[in-house]
């Protein structure tokens, strides 16, 4: 008897399949790390490099010090917090009487999404909830701590959603909080040593299954253990569901972040810690979410100009980080008013900026076989494999009018040289097995491609 099975029969169970299966024929992840770390990174994220991340809460009223204000004034009582408060708010004054000052009277989604688009970011990640726990949507589980009971009197993530989905191409995603410092169900948790769960389980979990059913996130941006492993969180079955049966299932991309102990190990892409710039090659994808403003994600009203990242400083961020396989994250924190600082958008614009001339050295770019040069410091390269081109980003405008590239291995006749935003073949010398020495165009300041960083396109460089 005939076992093989006919092409016709294969096409019948491949459409029954897909008409009896919610997602069709895909792979199904349990949920244990092993099998949910399986799944590949959707494609879209490592093509993208740059997001933008906003954190903006209650904590953006106080907006003193950090948005871990809460913590430190009620928790730690630093000196300058409990002194700030003290000076400025009658006694008896609590973090809850924040929440209706929390106004947002100048928030325009659609003008968000203009300076979001201008920076030349491709997602976005918002935080729909800090540790204080207050949600920027209704939550049917965040009773009276929300921004639609209580401050705005809006739904902050829908607004914000729909201008970038209607405005821009940027991916939309979402920070969410797992835990909360003072939320009593925590703390009863917590003093049982995570053996009770009645925190997830009345809040933590259905608001993520609430703003994924709701919102459609591609990113899920978890944060925040509060010192519990992913069992008390319950993350595994979590992003089962979420991979499975979701509705972002086959876009949606999570980092890290899901409890003690799947830090850099476990999840979807890696962050590691804040700040992470690990400055070589990973085995595995990663994100560096760092902040405009060094000392503070949230917005500071007692912030210096010193405190802020130069576009040059910015730059050179973006640019490590690609060359290394990362993704960059650049946080900003809007005004309790809803005002993105026009630092803030400045710093934006000028990244659109150098990005619209030097975005072919970023977007879709693969690391190449060396990260930075062997012989010039501050040279940083990419790689289009397709295309078969490399990418040499050069931070400093050689004074000598020659730039020594130490790793390219050149092709005498064949190999090419553009400086991009400028027209015209470069002329250059091979310095033997590997190597060159490129003679960069005599420019006047005006004459630059852009200011802060310039971009050398090699091809047929081996």
């Amino acid at each position: 008897r005939d076992t093989n099975v006919g092409p016709g029969l294969t096409m019948l169970l491949l459409l029954l399949c897909l008409l009896l299966s919610p997602q069709g024929c895909s792979t199904r992840y349990d949920p244990t790390w092993e099998s949910l770390d399986s799944r590949p990174l959707p494609t879209w994220f490592d093509e993208v490099k740059f997001g933008i991340f906003i954190h903006w809460g209650v904590f953006s009223v106080p907006s003193f010090g950090s948005e871990w204000f809460w913590w430190y004034w009620q928790k730690e009582k630093r000196p300058s917090y409990v002194e700030f408060m003290e000076t400025n708010y009658p006694p008896g004054f609590s973090y809850e009487d924040f929440g209706p000052l929390f106004t947002a009277e100048f928030f325009d989604a659609n003008q968000w999404a203009a300076i979001l688009k201008a920076s030349g970011a491709k997602y976005v990640v918002l935080t729909s909830k800090h540790h204080e726990g207050f949600t920027l949507w209704g939550s049917k589980y965040s009773w009276n701590w929300n921004a639609v009971n209580v401050g705005p009197k809006r739904d902050i993530v829908a607004e914000l959603a729909t201008s970038i989905r209607n405005r821009t191409d940027l991916h939309f995603g979402l920070y969410h909080s797992l835990f909360e410092w003072f939320n009593p169900l925590f703390l009863y948790d917590a003093s049982n040593v995570f053996k009770t769960r009645q925190f997830p389980t009345a809040k933590s979990l259905p608001e993520l299954y609430e703003i994924v059913t709701k919102y459609q996130p591609e990113i899920l941006w978890s944060d925040g253990n509060g010192n519990a492993p992913d069992t008390y969180w319950n993350s595994t079955g979590f992003l089962a569901w979420l991979y499975n049966d979701s509705p972002v299932r086959d876009t949606v991309v999570t980092n890290d972040r899901w409890g003690v102990g799947s830090i850099c190990k476990h999840g979807g892409y890696y962050t590691c810690s804040d700040r992470y710039n690990p400055g070589h090659l990973l085995p595995h994808k990663w994100e560096n979410c760092m902040t405009i403003d060094k000392r503070s994600w949230g917005y500071r009203r007692n912030t210096q100009l010193s405190d802020y990242l130069t576009i040059e400083e910015l730059v050179k961020q973006l640019v490590e980080t690609v060359s290394c396989g990362g993704n960059l994250l650049m946080n900003i924190g809007p005004t309790h008013d809803g005002r993105i600082d026009v630092i803030f958008q400045e710093r934006l614009r000028q990244m659109g900026v150098w990005l619209s001339v030097n975005g072919e050295a970023i977007y879709g770019t693969k690391p190449w076989r060396t990260q930075n040069d062997s012989v010039t410091p501050g040279v940083w390269y990419t790689f289009k494999p397709k295309e078969e081109t490399v990418y040499a980003i050069f931070l400093n405008w050689p004074v000598s009018e020659t730039l020594v590239l130490g790793d390219p291995k050149t092709i005498i006749g064949e190999t090419q040289v553009k400086l991009i935003g400028h027209k015209g073949q470069l002329k250059w010398v091979s310095l033997g097995e590997k190597g060159m020495t490129v003679a960069v165009p005599q420019l006047t300041p005006n004459q630059l491609p852009c200011q802060w960083g310039w971009t050398l396109q090699l091809t047929n460089v081996n």
